[in-house]
């Protein structure tokens, strides 16, 4: 009864749409899978578009204003929300540029400042498009683990970063602030340090910030380019995840001072990616779309609560850190003994599911992301999204802890 009572108190968007709405989507994470499985693993959100976005987009098509994007009106938002949100006033406006997405975004910088056989360092496991971007660029991948703790091993870092610069390649350290998947929000003492190890090695770091505004009750994000020694660094960013809008093209690339000029070096192409009315949409999010995100901050972290309280309950011997950030759990199923997924394959695709993934999306109709494709650590884990209602939330996880039973 308590539960049902803590449900019916909230007012966040994760309680505003219900499972037959949503298995009206059209999107990848409502269409990939039958209807009798529940959908918890690509990063899409299950809530209604924020009303300030919904009202740019309205007024935008209205107008039929949906020809190319222009203007610095997106990063000024950016520029606003940093200092708001992050007390960061180090945002240059011309030290800034419009790309389609993070990920396109970082495989453009890395063409700036490394070339085809350099070496890009990531801590493994880690976001999979990162190794398999950077691989289809022909950029050599190089992990550093994580530790133990599921945080950045400095000492492994340090040594990623000669391996990295050995034989006189350049080398890159791609780094996911926030971690995804396990929702750790470095401290900015650890980014200190990271900032310290890449200028001794050379190495040149980019920064995905795209669960920027994603950090939960209980911890602070801090912007990479804030710190003393990035500033031959980058980061690029957007409202996707923080707002839903994956579906709208559009991300920011930011160099810092000394980066700058690389970033100028940016082929003139790649300002053609984004959509107009996704720079319209999170230029929306970023200036007016703070209150909404408060609201969403609240279910996430209401939700965070839930999902530890219910692994608790249903399967109790399944190792979990409530994450800081995001809204990906990363679940360690070893105990399972289902480690046989170590082959390789497209990340995000359903014929990739292996060892716990498979199980669960088999025996408990429930799709989660497949530990394997986030590279080293990986293997006998899964990732959670619990951006989505607190029913759909519990059914998931008692399908989960049922097949447990059932093995």
């Amino acid at each position: 009864m308590a539960q049902e009572d803590e449900t019916v108190k909230r007012t966040d968007p994760f309680v505003q749409l219900s499972l037959e709405q949503l298995r009206e989507r059209t999107s990848m994470k409502w269409r990939a899978f039958p209807e009798d499985v529940l959908p918890l693993w690509v990063a899409e959100m299950d809530v209604p578009l924020a009303p300030a976005i919904v009202e740019a987009l309205y007024t935008s098509i209205d107008l039929g204003d949906t020809g190319y994007p222009y203007g610095s009106a997106y990063a000024e938002a950016f520029a606003g929300f940093a200092f708001e949100r992050w007390r960061w006033d180090g945002l240059r406006i011309e030290q800034t540029a419009i790309v389609a997405d993070v990920m396109m975004g970082i495989v453009e910088v890395l063409r700036l400042i490394t070339d085809p056989g350099d070496a890009v360092v990531v801590c493994s496991p880690v976001y999979p498009p990162f190794s398999a971007f950077v691989t289809h660029a022909a950029r050599d991948i190089i992990e550093a683990p994580l530790g133990p703790d599921l945080r950045v091993d400095l000492g492994a870092l340090e040594e990623a970063f000669v391996r990295a610069r050995s034989h006189g390649r350049r080398a890159a350290f791609l780094m996911s602030n926030p971690h995804n998947p396990t929702g750790v929000a470095h401290t900015l003492e650890e980014l200190e340090t990271i900032a310290e190890l890449a200028r001794r090695h050379g190495v040149r770091v980019v920064s995905d910030e795209i669960h920027a505004p994603l950090v939960l009750p209980g911890a602070t994000f801090t912007p990479f380019l804030s710190v003393p020694g990035s500033e031959n660094a980058f980061a690029l960013t957007s409202a996707s995840k923080a707002w839903n809008l994956a579906g709208l093209k559009a991300a920011l690339a930011l160099a810092g001072t000394e980066a700058a000029e690389d970033l100028r070096r940016m082929p003139e192409e790649v300002s053609h990616g984004p959509s107009h009315l996704g720079v319209i949409a999170h230029t929306a999010a970023f200036l007016e779309g703070g209150g909404w995100l408060d609201q969403l901050l609240l279910g996430l972290d209401a939700n965070r609560r839930l999902l530890g309280r219910l692994v608790h309950e249903h399967l109790p011997r399944v190792r979990y850190r409530p994450p800081q950030s995001t809204y990906l759990a990363w679940l360690d199923c070893t105990w399972l003994g289902l480690h046989g997924d170590q082959e390789t394959g497209s990340p995000g695709v359903v014929s990739d599911m292996a060892g716990p993934a498979k199980m669960f999306l088999d025996e408990a109709r429930v799709a989660l992301s497949s530990g394997h494709v986030f590279g080293s650590g990986g293997a006998g884990c899964v990732r959670l999204n619990f951006a989505t209602s607190p029913d759909i939330l519990r059914e998931a996880l008692s399908r989960m802890g049922r097949a447990v039973q059932d093995l």
